[in-house]
């Protein structure tokens, strides 16, 4: 009769190897607890390693502590105030430094690496391998349960293909439902509902916009054209904007600018687009029909680019003409349209391509200072299956690092599990 399969022991045990995972794991490894990282997918970091085109926007120098209000989005972007305060951008810059990573800005306070995202990945491993972790991957999770309280603390078991662990500390950094090709599962969810926490209803963010497929046929052909814009959605207190760059695709929009607005996007509720942000374009027009020879279309294909402007024309007749012969009443309008562009999305492409998701477990159940459960003590959630979402440009990256910062310093604070590898 075989003897049954040793139970491991650890300090901490950190569900999932994403950018949270990884530096809470390096973290709390080199405050001297005694670290398992788990993850069932095949690669590690994979969304680090596809971030900024291969690059890694891996943080952001614009982000105000004070205010993160102002770049996160979720029922309680405070939340987020205390971690970043003690781990901010320039804390993980020096890390980079450290490792003679070189980087650059790219613009609006975006850095990325110069050569390469995988040099950010080598990092954190380098990092996890300085704090001794030990890491499973790929290792499948069958299911975690709580204990009662042993003599050394322990507080969960969880039951994986390579063997049952207990720990005191359980660290859901599981990320959310965004890029299901990649690994992202609903794991993270599912544990805080069966420790009793509180989910806010999860949507894709920073995701491209679809339109109705007969509504969208004039501007189908522009798919590929690229051009600034000033978008918005929401009125008075919930109105939010952005100057960014708008890309037609085949089955709407995408670009900067719509994954920003996707996330404070209603459903059912239109979008606003200024596509001539920087002209005052009813004074060039009527200064046009006073002066110029020129077909509407020629005129407005020196405003935006010529394929827009002949998708545009093209579905007024009262376009179609010389603008010495426009009227008035049409020219305004026109130009009223241009600088306020008002369309409702039918939806979006979904989590498939989605770069976050919004919404996930809710922060009123845990403590800002230390992202542990409040009800669950030893429970911890951090980075992105939280109910806090960061613009595009960097900060999700930040918020990774930063609550998985105070957690690993929280969980160091309580007394150590004096374990050996096997028992």
């Amino acid at each position: 009769m075989s003897s049954p399969a040793p139970t491991h022991l650890f300090d901490t045990v950190i569900l999932g190897a994403g950018a949270a995972g990884l530096f809470c794991a390096a973290q709390a490894g080199q405050r001297g607890l005694k670290v398992l990282l788990i993850d069932h997918a095949a690669k590690v970091a994979e969304k680090i390693r596809i971030s900024g085109g291969g690059r890694s926007n891996f943080t952001n120098r614009d982000l105000d502590v004070r205010q993160p209000h102002k770049h996160f989005v979720g029922q309680n972007p405070q939340f987020c105030r205390s971690a970043l305060s003690r781990f901010g951008p320039a804390d993980f810059v020096a890390l980079v430094d450290k490792h003679g990573i070189a980087y650059h800005e790219k613009h609006k306070g975006q850095l990325f690496a110069d050569h390469s995202a995988e040099d950010i990945i080598a990092m954190l491993m380098a990092e996890c391998r300085a704090g001794q972790v030990t890491h499973w991957q790929p290792c499948a999770i069958s299911g975690v349960t709580a204990l009662d309280a042993d003599a050394q603390g322990n507080r969960f078991q969880v039951s994986t293909a390579q063997g049952t662990v207990h720990c005191r500390h359980l660290v859901i950094a599981t990320g959310g439902l965004s890029i299901p090709k990649i690994g992202a599962s609903d794991l993270g969810y599912r544990l805080a509902q069966q420790f009793g926490l509180a989910l806010v209803p999860r949507v894709p963010g920073l995701v491209p916009m679809t339109f109705d497929g007969s509504a969208w046929a004039p501007y189908a052909q522009l798919a590929g054209l690229a051009l600034p814009v000033v978008i918005g959605t929401g009125s008075k207190k919930s109105r939010m904007t952005f100057n960014e760059d708008l890309l037609f695709t085949h089955r709407g929009l995408s670009g900067p600018a719509i994954l920003q607005i996707s996330s404070y996007w209603t459903p059912g509720t239109p979008i606003d687009i200024n596509l001539v942000p920087d002209i005052d374009v009813a004074a060039h027009l009527m200064a046009a029909k006073q002066q110029s020879r020129k077909l509407i279309v020629n005129e407005l294909a020196g405003l935006v680019p010529a394929r827009l402007a002949d998708a545009w024309v093209a579905q007024d007749a009262d376009l179609q003409r010389p603008v010495a012969e426009a009227s008035d009443k049409a020219l305004q309008r026109l130009a009223e349209r241009l600088t306020r562009w008002e369309l409702t999305p039918t939806g979006t492409e979904g989590y498939k391509k989605a770069e976050v998701t919004v919404g996930g477990v809710d922060t009123k159940e845990l403590s800002q200072q230390t992202m542990e459960a409040k009800q669950v003590p030893g429970l911890y959630c951090i980075g992105e299956v939280l109910d806090i979402t960061g613009w595009l440009g960097g900060y999700n990256f930040q918020w990774a690092w930063a609550s998985a910062a105070a957690c690993a310093a929280a969980m160091a604070e309580s007394p150590l599990l004096d374990a050996t590898q096997d028992t």
